[in-house]
């Protein structure tokens, strides 16, 4: 059976997916590794330029996952980065670095290609089910895709803001945990930021990516504003060390969830619609489109 891999370069992680087609579910994929390696980078690390100690903890990162990926009997793997490096100073000269490492070149999305594979990985299943418009909200750590149309077909709308959970806790989430006060401006600027996109309603929305997955311990599979607003009350209760104890994860990605909840809640309130949590994204796409099943 093919079988192919992708490894995504993010904000916040560096994430190896290696699955094959689930020959039980049309457009579904059967994971056959994962792996990631928390590397974050700030929005003035990507800004002013990545320092030679994040670059070389990436490309470590990106070397062992494409291993990994190799070990698996893969007949293709690609290599993508987002929002990470889209604009860092000296982009070229870390992309032939990590391209090094992985053994095949690293392509840089633009922001339609990743809304366009994000939207792909999530709604590929869903084709054929009587699902009529969808819009999938990829939350990253510096930025955020919406994508909107009909499962099996490519998005009829999208948009790529440059406001994701990293980046909106660096403008606003100073302390651990955040005050109130805090919380609040970060939530007028994610309206503001969703409501000057034009986000359409939706029949369903699919969130994906490291915050929506992170929910799924916190929130269960149905993301509602209120239900969102209410988690985002318990995680700022007390701080991130606490907070990661308490739900088992990782406490870097508890310093980026409430950040995470406020775009998840606004994209929610926009969609006129709960968010549901996606079992695919951005990487099920690059996989499903290596083999063949993105239109």
């Amino acid at each position: 059976m093919a079988r192919a891999a992708c490894i995504d370069i993010g904000s916040n992680t560096t994430r190896l997916l290696v699955a094959e087609p689930d020959p039980a579910r049309p457009g579904g994929l059967l994971e056959v590794a994962a792996h990631r390696a928390f590397v974050r980078l700030t929005a003035a690390e990507r800004r002013s330029g990545i320092p030679d100690d994040k670059a070389r903890a990436i490309a470590e990162a990106v070397a062992e996952q494409a291993l990994t990926a190799r070990a698996n009997d893969i007949c293709a793997l690609r290599v993508v980065a987002t929002a990470a490096l889209r604009d860092a100073p000296g982009r070229d000269r870390l992309i032939a670095r990590l391209s090094a490492a992985a053994g095949v070149t690293v392509e840089v999305l633009s922001g339609e290609e990743e809304a366009r594979l994000a939207f792909a990985g999530a709604t590929a299943p869903l084709a054929g089910d009587g699902v009529g418009t969808v819009i999938v909200a990829d939350v990253g750590g510096g930025s955020t895709e919406l994508a909107h149309g009909a499962p099996g077909h490519g998005p009829a709308w999208w948009t790529s803001l440059p406001i994701g959970s990293g980046a909106l806790a660096e403008l606003h989430l100073h302390d651990d945990p955040p005050s109130p006060a805090q919380v609040e401006a970060a939530r007028a600027a994610a309206a503001a930021a969703i409501a000057s996109a034009g986000c359409p309603a939706a029949d369903v929305a699919w969130a994906v990516g490291g915050s929506a997955t992170s929910l799924r311990r916190l929130c269960g599979e149905r993301l509602s504003a209120a239900v969102l607003d209410a988690a985002l009350v318990r995680v700022t209760r007390a701080p991130a060390v606490e907070t990661a104890l308490d739900l088992d994860l990782h406490v870097e990605r508890v310093r980026l969830l409430p950040a995470g909840l406020v775009l998840l809640a606004e994209v929610a309130r926009a969609a006129q619609c709960p968010l549901h949590v996606g079992c695919g994204g951005l990487r099920e796409g690059v996989v499903l489109d290596l083999l063949g099943e993105v239109e």
